[in-house]
């Protein structure tokens, strides 16, 4: 096997899991080493030759042209800007960072070179998504007037006590940040920027720190409203919904599918299978949209070009998480651009 690109993976768990066996799928590209997981972790995944080295080992000296970050989300940032400062590229699980300093900073290495900092968003690149974005951005579908999000998922206990972190919205847990943030991030990529949001949070279900429940509105700087929803504690667990509100029609997108389209004129985008969803199991999410994030993350280190979700993009994300938790801890109208 012909390799160009070596890629070490921070967190052999589910998620790292899944970026190895996508990776298998792009050419000239070897998963070379890793950490978390177990000393087989590598060849489970198809790579029998990789090494198994601590995470400190792979951030900080690992002799890999690409770190991917599947770590708990607190421990995102820190890595990231390591990672970047070495001229190495970084892949960043969602979310980017949980602060915007970090996100700022990131965005700042990225710009410098000459390694890429790219965040999973893994949705994006869904044909369904992509085809209503770029009909959106050409005005096909008229102006946006509202455009809401769903993500009503379902953890058990059991879910929770395998990672304690995910009890923890300091360690980046929370139903927003784990679960909603990949909706989160299609709602503003179709529709935004988001100037300004409003938001409450609650825990209903399981003996948490972080919430299991939050609801929130958002304003646009089109002028469009949204609304968001996302929880943990709705059993059994549903597939998430984007619906956006024009002043053609409306249509509803799922998982890679699409639910309703009342667009006059318009014929709804064919739909591909749609990918497996992780409403209720967090390990059914399908490979199709890694595979397809790959493509794109190795054109760019290749050509010279910023990938399609650069750090810009995951700055952006983290600012509208950042306003959105502060919006439910104040009861506040929070505008992002006042987040620092």
């Amino acid at each position: 096997m012909s390799v160009d690109l070596t890629v070490g993976i921070v967190g052999m768990g589910t998620i790292g899991a899944t970026h190895a066996r996508a990776l298998r799928e792009i050419e000239d590209v070897a998963v070379t080493a890793y950490s978390g997981g177990r000393e087989g972790s590598g060849a489970d995944c198809g790579w029998p030759r990789a090494r198994w080295l601590d995470h400190a080992q792979l951030v900080e000296r690992g002799e890999v042209d690409i770190v991917v970050l599947c770590s708990p989300s607190a421990l995102h940032g820190p890595a990231a800007i390591t990672v970047a400062r070495s001229g190495r590229h970084v892949v960043v699980e969602k979310p980017m960072t949980l602060d915007v300093a970090e996100a700022e900073t990131l965005a700042d290495l990225q710009a410098e070179g000459p390694g890429i900092v790219t965040m999973v968003s893994q949705r994006r690149f869904e044909p369904v998504y992509r085809r209503v974005h770029d009909l959106l951005a050409r005005g096909e579908l008229g102006e946006i007037r509202l455009a809401t999000t769903h993500v009503h998922w379902y953890r058990d206990q059991a879910y929770f006590d395998a990672a304690p972190w995910r009890s923890e919205r300091s360690g980046g847990g929370g139903s927003l940040v784990n679960q909603g943030v990949h909706n989160v991030d299609l709602l503003q990529w179709l529709c935004g920027p988001v100037e300004s949001v409003t938001a409450q949070t609650a825990t209903l279900a399981l003996p948490i720190a972080a919430e299991d429940t939050m609801v929130a509105t958002a304003r646009f700087a089109s002028g469009a409203l949204g609304l968001l929803s996302t929880s943990t504690a709705t059993p059994p667990g549903f597939p998430a919904t984007v619906t956006v509100h024009t002043s053609l029609g409306m249509l509803t997108l799922g998982q890679g599918d699409v639910h309703a389209w009342e667009i006059p004129g318009v014929p709804a985008p064919d739909a591909a299978p749609a990918p497996a969803s992780g409403a209720a199991d967090p390990g059914a999410i399908g490979l199709a949209g890694h595979v397809a994030y790959w493509h794109d993350v190795i054109d760019a280190i290749h050509t010279g070009r910023a990938p399609l979700v650069d750090a810009t993009e995951g700055l952006a994300v983290t600012r509208l998480l950042r306003g959105l938790y502060e919006a439910a801890d104040t009861g506040r109208l929070v505008w992002l651009a006042d987040l620092r």
